[in-house]
């Protein structure tokens, strides 16, 4: 019996995902689940640690079962993640101390200003260090504080770190210790880039960033290639063993799936958030409200590197409209509302329900909607919804072209990538073609075209030629509604300035 499949674990902000690819790239199966999103304050966003790695292991098999083939088949893994997202355990118990606390989550905004107002060994300001050493603005968006969070606010948790008794990670790290034979801790510099704490220069966890943030070193995993070996997976969890060797974060997988492998090629994955990504090779570039980030680390090969705009509300807006407003009762019903109307009427929303990203990076400002007239129905706040998540990704092009970078084309992936009009409408604003990939599931398939390759199931030379599903070119200016947007969401800034 050969054994050609790839299995692709994607461990989302909403979900837990897991696909079945063929040597082609094919999906065969695909197995899915929710998981809890717990609020217990506002702004806060948690998950059950132990919950997603149930839903995971549910996933996995039920991938398998849809693809129609035997567990003993899969000949690799690779493994995809959202990234940020905490976890902390006991390294005794393999046991979390805490619900894992979710990149969204804005509790730690205060952490983070009393953190940059400090001086390091190195004489400059803690802020300037982690701009530097990292690549990242000081944000309660990455991991560092969070940990730091954890250790001060959950009984017994500071002792235990510095009996160094505590394990962290990121939700990779969680999995792999959970998932493979060999319990191994470890992540990879795309994940590791995004704690706030790993030196992207150096490649390593930086000793005066986490004496800063009061996190013990011992904590924190070993550092390993992208495309290593990190384990097997347990025949007694998943019905099967096979090599894991892939891992990257969510947006890096995307961008590998996308074939961005030149510098100068851009991807935005539409998902929970919207995170638009261009590689710029091993030469580290820093634009002003932009993250410079690992895009990844492969064996015997410098560090690729990235530039990274982020907006924390992409489909989760969307989702939004439709859970807790309940003014749809499906995602796809707001492409059909959208395109009901000729314009907008003049009503924004600005998502800022966890505080605005890139390139704004401001905590405190909460969501608004603006411009409402009585003619106003729910067809202008699903179409108001959409265009937040165009207008978003346009603002954070806009500066990178300040800085002399400018896209010539961008690549979309993500489930509200599906949505057509949006897709038209992120062509006009940005007034670039805008291609969509016929693999939609970029961020699965990247990591499983990562493992693919490592084991020679999958060649580069195919992977490059991934056919798109559709290209939209710009059909309408729209320059006075973007500018419209700005003035609102300055507006919404101003608010929550005062």
């Amino acid at each position: 019996m050969p054994v050609s499949y790839v299995l692709s674990i994607d461990q989302g902000t909403t979900s837990c995902r897991a696909i079945v690819f063929s040597a082609s790239g094919e999906v065969v199966g695909i197995g899915q689940k929710e998981f809890t999103q717990h609020f217990p304050h506002s702004g806060w966003v948690e998950h059950d640690a132990n919950e997603i790695l149930h839903k995971q292991i549910d996933c996995i098999k039920e991938a398998i079962k849809n693809a129609g083939i035997e567990a003993k088949e899969i000949a690799c893994v690779g493994l995809t993640n959202q990234r940020e997202t905490t976890v902390v355990w006991d390294k005794s118990t393999g046991e979390p101390i805490s619900r894992a606390i979710v990149w969204q989550c804005r509790r730690t905004a205060e952490i983070v200003e009393e953190l940059v107002a400090i001086t390091g060994k190195s004489g400059k300001n803690i802020g300037e260090s982690i701009r530097e050493k990292t690549g990242l603005i000081p944000d309660a968006y990455f991991s560092g504080t969070k940990i730091r969070w954890i250790l001060d606010n959950i009984s017994g948790a500071r002792k235990l770190a510095q009996q160094n008794k505590l394990a962290f990670g990121t939700i990779d790290s969680w999995l792999i210790y959970k998932f493979t034979e060999e319990a191994r801790h470890v992540s990879e510099a795309s994940n590791a880039s995004r704690t706030m704490l790993f030196d992207i220069n150096k490649l390593h966890w930086d000793d005066e960033l986490l004496v800063a943030m009061n996190v013990p070193k011992s904590m924190m995993p070993e550092i390993v290639d992208s495309d290593s070996c990190f384990g097997h997976t347990r025949e007694d969890l998943v019905g099967f063993r096979a090599p894991l060797i892939a891992v990257l974060g969510d947006q890096q997988a995307a961008l590998f799936g996308q074939a961005c492998f030149e510098p100068g090629m851009f991807k935005c994955t539409y998902g929970t958030g919207s995170f638009l990504l261009g590689n710029i090779g091993s030469k580290k570039t820093i634009v002003n409200g932009i993250l410079t980030t690992v895009a990844w680390k492969l064996k015997n090969l410098p560090a690729v590197y990235a530039l990274e705009g982020a907006s924390f509300m992409g489909g989760a807006t969307i989702q939004w409209l439709r859970d807790e407003l309940g003014i749809i009762k499906t995602s796809e019903e707001s492409e059909q509302l959208a395109q009901s109307l000729e314009d907008n009427d003049g009503v924004y929303l600005i998502p800022a329900h966890v505080g605005l990203g890139s390139p704004w990076w401001n905590p405190h400002v909460r969501g608004a909607i603006l411009g409402l007239s009585r003619e106003c129905d729910k067809r202008h706040l699903a179409r108001s919804g959409l265009e937040a998540i165009a207008y978003q990704i346009k603002d954070i092009a806009y500066e990178m072209e300040l800085a002399g970078v400018k896209m010539s084309e961008l690549r979309a992936d993500g489930g509200a990538a599906r949505n057509n009009w949006l897709m038209q409408f992120q062509a006009d604003v940005l007034d670039i073609p805008v291609r969509r990939n016929d693999q939609i599931e970029a961020t699965a398939w990247g990591v499983a075209a990562l493992a693919g390759l490592t084991s020679g199931i999958i060649k580069k030379d195919e992977l490059i030629k991934k056919q798109l599903d559709k290209t939209f070119l710009p059909e309408k200016d729209r320059k006075a509604e973007y500018k419209n947007w700005s003035r609102a969401v300055r507006s919404t800034i101003t608010f929550a300035n005062h």
